[in-house]
């Protein structure tokens, strides 16, 4: 049943199971086993970006300006993208300088500035109670919805009875769970280990009570996305709401959200929160640059089908923001509205305490620590006296900062939209990004510029959209938004200058950024940092710089005992303890010793931790005769550094050149290993070669002078045989000649047009008596004829009867068979001969070509043996290759044995065509 005791006891009973969840994480924490040393519960803290606003509020403005809701979360998808070179980089300072919030963290920046971080904390709490009202007019809304539908909730705050309002008691209930979880430590850098663990938690509760309304309605309610969109198809006014055409301020609106949400991301005080200081790696960084992101497009999957639904079953865009529980509630269901509500509670509880713990910090370290400074009686306080009076000022900073956002929304929250809101804090918070941005690339901005550019940004932001909002909810005069102030047009809030269509958030972007831009520079290059600002921009600038974190930044003299004595007056004994032994031995303790300069570091850094770097500078000089390294020191050291680190990489270089020549000259030495070797091999063929035809002729000679009554018959064989053999010497001769030219470069050729068809004709000639001894049928084939090329008609024909003579020896022995074909092949044309023999092995084709390489046919008798030198393919290969063409093995493709292809160019259409002789 769904009651208001059920809706609440269950809502009480998941803040109990966040506090359970919280306490287990800070148990773990101090047993040593971190819950958030992972960085998927880094990543999953960072979607506390996606706060009740996203969780109700997509829907709505999906529902009334089509797809602009998207550019909410591309923004930030962005900047994750940018993570190494901006996120890493302010995170990496933080770390080294105990940085504890956005407004420390400029302040810092330019010179520790006290005046400044009070006006960055002053700006955040204006700007982010009316996100923290957003959150708490969110819960309200759902339970009302809730416990009413079908019936109109009623959301107004009556203010007899205040003390009813459930809101308010939800704003009590997180001040007891962020005082417990978010205030245990004074050191504000410190993490809070309990609290990231809750907020990773209510991620993961969100996305799966959005994802589970998303399914509901696609799948039950209109049994698959193709069923939902065909009646969308039938309703065209509902089709059209999801068009570009719905964006406002058009395409000018679309890239002023893309750029306002981008700046919002990176200057909420809750996402510095999440991915500054609560960041315990950088490597982090890489699985949140992917898995944020992600994690928005799951949230945001089902917006659009839900804003159909909603607006398809007859709703009224007005009443969009409660689409997400309206529509199970149509349905009957009892289950699902419930977990829906508890999923915007985890919306909006994450992002209330996460963000009070930000600004409590801000407003104690910023605010009250610098008056306090002021004060006699806390420079007279002992034994850490102080943090006890920081905690408590802290906490009663979050019970207020909640308060002052339930007085924002009981007054002012129904005149806006959930979104609208939202985005009212985020052109607010962007105010940040010039001066946070600028000051981490740009040296020269100084603490006068950003504080001109804050300001005048700020003073704008309130022009244009915050005091329309009270002239909305009746607070001010009506004619304020409709006719300017006095009645001057031009000076509009929405219309200011006279720039029309705009939607209201880039106007507000353009003319506030303008002037914070505008002015931070103007006035930074008329006017001279101070050198702790010169120092500390040079420390932000080159944060990335290898060798900048092992850089002590103190000049100053001061001794152990004072140094101690201060740091027990404000943290107390177990730190100042914790922060000794960091820097010194326990035994090499002496009061009146001089501290080493790491010591008065690490001392500075631990007073920043708790009560901001601004004040820990006032501290630290309270004690310390001298200054901190000035600019020249803090450059000196970078100059050094970046010399040493080029000398090294020099040397590096010059190490992988030398690498680089002793693997050439290895691989040199290994050619002529592999030359010398070819080398012996060729001249011992070659002997070989040379030896079989010498041995016949002086065997042959040596008998015919011994034997004088040899018969005239035998005489004349023996003769033959000798002419046979020099002429078998001769050849071999000659192709070792042709091959030693082709190998040097030297072998002439005289290329001439000529008719390749022709030259095969005649080659087939030159070897018809040849085949005929051997019994060969020949087959022709010239389907190109002419075929026209460049060549040299005597090594080309010696080429072709080369190929034919090969052909011939390895044929069938019973039934030998050559082919002989021509035929064009794009702009070439090839001429292969073919054989009916056993074929070439894959493995061999290649190696025929090889100097001697005959191949030996299994099995073969002593007449199947090829006879030759084993020159004559790789001299073919060598002629062909230097007329421009290829020569190469295969299958025969008619009779089955091997095919040896040539391959020439055509000759050019104008060349003269010359016929090779008959």
């Amino acid at each position: 049943m769904r009651t208001d005791a059920v809706i609440l006891g269950t809502a009480f009973g998941y803040l109990a199971l966040l506090f359970v969840v919280a306490a287990w994480g800070d148990r773990r924490a101090e047993q040593g086993r971190s819950l958030i040393g992972s960085p998927t519960v880094y990543a999953l803290s960072i979607a506390v970006y996606c706060t009740a606003w996203t969780f109700y509020g997509s829907v709505g403005r999906a529902a009334e300006h089509g797809p602009s809701f998207l550019l909410i979360y591309l923004g930030p998808t962005l900047a994750m993208l940018l993570a190494p070179v901006v996120i890493r980089k302010m995170v990496r300072i933080a770390a080294r300088q105990r940085i504890t919030s956005i407004a420390d963290f400029i302040s810092a920046r330019y010179g520790k500035s006290t005046s400044l971080g009070a006006l960055v904390a002053l700006m955040a709490l204006i700007c982010i109670t009316p996100y923290i009202a957003l959150q708490l007019k969110a819960i309200t809304v759902s339970h009302a919805v809730l416990v009413n539908y079908p019936n109109t909730a009623d959301t107004t705050l009556v203010d007899e009875r205040f003390w009813l309002d459930k809101s308010l008691w939800v704003a009590l209930v997180l001040a007891v769970f962020i005082i417990l979880f978010g205030t245990r430590h004074l050191d504000a850098s410190e993490r809070h280990e309990g609290m990231v663990a809750a907020i990773a938690l209510e991620s993961l509760v969100k996305l799966i009570a959005f994802m589970a309304v998303g399914i509901f309605v696609v799948f039950v309610l209109y049994e698959g996305p193709s069923a939902l969109f065909t009646s969308v198809a039938t309703m065209p006014d509902v089709a059209e709401k999801m068009g570009l055409s719905s964006v406002p301020g058009g395409a000018t609106g679309w890239v002023g959200m893309l750029i306002l949400a981008f700046l919002a991301f990176l200057t909420l005080p809750r996402q510095f929160q999440v991915l500054v200081v609560e960041n315990v790696d950088e490597q982090h960084l890489a699985r949140a640059s992917w898995l944020f992101p992600l994690y928005m497009l799951l949230i945001n999957l089902f917006v659009i089908p839900i804003a159909f639904a909603g607006l398809m079953l007859g709703a009224s865009a007005g009443d969009s923001d409660s689409f997400v529980l309206t529509l199970p509630l149509s349905a009957g269901l009892e289950g699902l509205p419930l977990l829906v509500f508890i999923g915007g509670l985890s919306a909006a509880t994450g992002m209330v305490i996460v963000e009070t713990i930000a600004l409590s910090t801000m407003v104690s370290n910023q605010l009250v620590m610098p008056l306090l400074l002021r004060t006699q009686r806390l420079h007279l306080s002992t034994s850490g006296e102080l943090a006890g009076w920081l905690l408590g000022i802290r906490r009663i900073a979050i019970v207020l900062i909640l308060l002052l956002g339930y007085l924002y929304h009981a007054l002012i929250g129904d005149s806006y939209s959930l979104v609208t809101i939202g985005l009212v804090s985020f052109a607010g918070v962007a105010q940040f990004a010039p001066a946070l941005l600028i000051g981490l690339y740009w040296r020269s901005a100084t603490r006068q510029g950003a504080t001109a550019g804050l300001i005048a940004g700020f003073l704008v932001w309130c022009y244009t959209l915050l005091l329309p909002g009270f002239a909305q909810s009746g607070w001010l005069d009506a004619s304020f938004l409709t006719q300017g102030p006095w009645g001057i047009s031009w000076l509009m809030p929405y219309r200011l200058f006279g720039l029309e269509d705009w939607d209201i958030y880039s106007h507000a972007l353009l003319w506030s950024m303008l002037a914070n831009v505008g002015l931070l520079i103007g006035v930074s290059l008329f006017t001279r940092p101070t050198p702790l600002e010169q120092t500390q921009a040079a420390l932000f600038t080159e944060a990335l710089h290898p060798n900048l974190q092992t850089t002590s930044l103190w000049k100053g003299q001061t001794t152990q005992g004072a140094l101690k004595e201060l740091l027990i007056r404000y943290l107390g004994n177990q730190v100042t303890q914790r922060v000794f032994n960091q820097s010194i031995n326990k035994n090499d303790y002496r009061s009146d010793e001089p501290a080493t300069a790491d010591l008065i570091t690490r001392s500075e850094q631990a007073l920043a931790g708790s009560l901001g770097s601004a004040s820990a500078r006032v501290l630290i000089n309270s004690v310390v005769r001298g200054e901190a390294l000035d600019l020249e020191s803090i450059l000196s050291i970078l100059d050094t550094t970046s010399q040493t680190l080029e000398y090294n990489r020099r040397l590096e270089q010059k190490s992988q050149e030398l690498l680089a020549v002793s693997d050439e000259l290895r691989s040199a030495n290994e050619q002529l290993r592999e030359l010398d070797r070819l080398k012996d091999e060729f001249v011992a063929m070659v002997s070989h070669e040379l030896r079989t035809p010498l041995t016949s002729i002086r065997a042959f000679a040596e008998i015919l002078r011994d034997s004088e009554q040899l018969p005239d018959e035998k005489r004349q064989h023996f003769l033959g045989v000798i002419v046979h053999e020099s002429q078998r010497l001769s050849r071999l001769i000659e192709e070792i000649l042709d091959l030693a030219r082709l190998e040097s470069g030297r072998l002439t050729l005289h290329p001439v047009t000529l008719d390749l068809a022709a030259l095969a004709r005649q080659s087939i000639d030159a070897v018809a008596r040849l085949h005929e001894d051997r019994g060969i049928t020949l087959d022709i084939s010239l389907e190109a004829d002419p075929a026209m090329v460049v060549g040299d008609q005597d090594r080309l024909e010696q080429v072709i009867i080369n190929l034919l003579d090969n052909a011939s020896k390895f044929a069938d022995r019973q039934q030998p068979q050559v082919r002989l074909a021509l035929y064009r092949h794009r702009n070439h044309f090839r001429l292969s001969v073919e054989d009916n023999g056993p074929g070439i092995s894959a493995d061999e084709r290649e190696r025929v070509f090889e100097k001697f390489h005959q191949i030996q046919q299994s099995g073969e008798t002593p007449r199947g043996r090829p006879k030759g030198s084993g020159l004559g393919l790789p001299i073919s290969r060598g002629i062909i290759a230097h007329l421009g063409g290829r020569l190469w093995v295969e299958d025969a493709k008619t009779l089955g044995g091997a095919c040896l292809t040539l391959e020439l160019p055509a000759a050019p259409s104008e060349s003269t065509p010359q016929t090779a002789p008959e």
